[in-house]
């Protein structure tokens, strides 16, 4: 999304149909109002909002980034919620780009498909499915597929490609209208979507509506855990409000009457949660294994405050050390670059105070991205052969959950004397 996209600036403006920026005070897991500010990542653009040309600079806006603890439920969570019309509608993170998402895809698709027994006959729905790359390895192994997606130009990738896809934001309201259409579906899926929606209670309440007695809501999250114990701060953003533990997940659904039946730990994203829940009507009760997993979040601290007050400083830390890393180089005389423009970049950027005085530029893989700037600190995103016809000496990997990768892909760079930097947890060159 550009920011010429964005054509709501006020925000004071409180119609439903037009609000840029409102705030929650409540809880939006228990409903309470025992919230309590623990990290304040300072007034941030839209991690998506890349900018076409220097000319709207002046006219950007910018948000609190601030994350807030529940004391009553323990959901971690923003109150500052932007209209998801303007963070969705035109997006430009598309999940066929990346070597490890296809390979993580394949193995998703073969998982659900023996968990369920999924044949020919079977309905898969993926909410907020993209460009249907998750889809498309349904479809290979003979299931059906239904997407909802409500970013018209992905959507149109993925129309364009054989997938059926609605273009819809999804609520209980558009669930009731695809099972009149389509009837119910055997697994309904949701991968980094559920982090996203203001109503997680509404969100979820529409895919129970679409399951089948014995069917799963099968929803990938990233995981507080590895948040904390990694520090990977720079994966909070506008767009994801809440970030769940297995304790927040299970109150959640037990408001819903939803088991929680199997949860897998997978590595995409910097660590997620894959959790598989159906109605309690068929699958009574949370298993021994879900339980055993949330009473181990317990007894690490996982859901303290304590937990929150030391994320947050080392938080600070971070910074401190990774522009001391960067200064340090440009003194010497040393050229550093990006590699990546994903939206957690965008957070480190801004917090740390990375601009293209420091970062001249970065390269990406995504085509929607190239020729673009950086929200905020306005770095120009190159084609990724860029690196190979300048030789920097250092690359900082903003998109450091796919730093194997990416280093893989650019051994050359290396062989001819380059050197990455990662920044999370702690900055090192590699």
């Amino acid at each position: 999304m550009t920011t010429k996209n964005m054509s709501y600036h006020s925000t004071d403006i409180k119609e439903e149909a037009t609000w840029v920026h409102r705030k929650r005070g409540k809880c939006r897991s228990c409903g309470g109002d025992q919230l309590s500010l623990f990290l304040s990542l300072g007034e941030t653009p839209l991690a998506n909002s890349f900018l076409e040309t220097p000319d709207e600079f002046e006219k950007e806006l910018s948000f609190p980034l601030e994350v807030y603890f529940c004391q009553n439920c323990s959901l971690v969570q923003l109150l500052d919620v932007i209209n998801p019309e303007i963070l969705f509608r035109d997006y430009i993170y598309v999940t066929g780009t990346s070597d490890t998402i296809a390979d993580h895809n394949l193995e998703y698709a073969q998982t659900v498909v023996d968990q369920l027994y999924l044949n020919s006959g079977d309905l898969v729905i993926e909410v907020a499915s993209n460009d249907g790359s998750l889809l498309k390895c349904f479809k290979r192994l003979g299931v059906k597929t239904l997407g909802i997606e409500p970013a018209l130009n992905i959507a149109e990738i993925a129309k364009s490609s054989g997938i059926e896809t609605i273009t819809e934001f999804f609520n209980f309201e558009t669930a009731q209208k695809v099972k009149e259409s389509y009837g119910f579906a055997k697994a309904v899926i949701g991968n980094n979507v559920l982090a996203h929606v203001d109503d997680t209670g509404d969100f979820l309440r529409g895919c129970r509506e679409l399951l089948d007695e014995q069917g799963l809501i099968i929803i990938e999250v990233p995981y507080l855990g590895e948040l904390i114990k990694k520090l990977e701060y720079d994966t909070i953003y506008h767009e994801h409000l809440c970030y769940f533990s297995v304790n927040a997940l299970i109150r959640l659904c037990e408001t819903l009457e939803l088991s929680i039946i199997r949860i897998d730990r997978v590595s995409v994203h910097g660590g997620s949660l894959r959790i598989y829940a159906g109605k309690n009507s068929y699958y009574k009760s949370h298993t021994e294994e879900v339980i055993d997993f949330a009473e181990e979040e317990k007894q690490d601290e996982l859901i303290s405050w304590q937990t929150m007050l030391d994320f947050s400083k080392e938080v600070k830390k971070n910074r401190v050390d990774l522009m001391g890393l960067l200064k340090g180089l440009k003194e010497e005389g040393k050229t550093a670059v990006g590699y990546g423009a994903p939206a957690k970049g965008n957070t480190l950027l801004n917090y740390c105070g990375i601009d293209n005085n420091i970062l001249p530029y970065t390269v990406d893989k995504n085509p929607l991205k190239v020729g673009l700037f950086t929200p905020g600190t306005h770095i120009p995103v190159l084609p990724v052969p860029t690196l190979l016809e300048k030789q920097p000496d250092f690359v900082l990997i903003l998109a450091w959950n796919f730093a194997d990768e990416i280093m893989r892909q650019q051994a050359e760079y290396r062989n001819r004397g380059g050197k990455f930097i990662v920044p999370i947890p702690k900055p090192k060159v590699v």
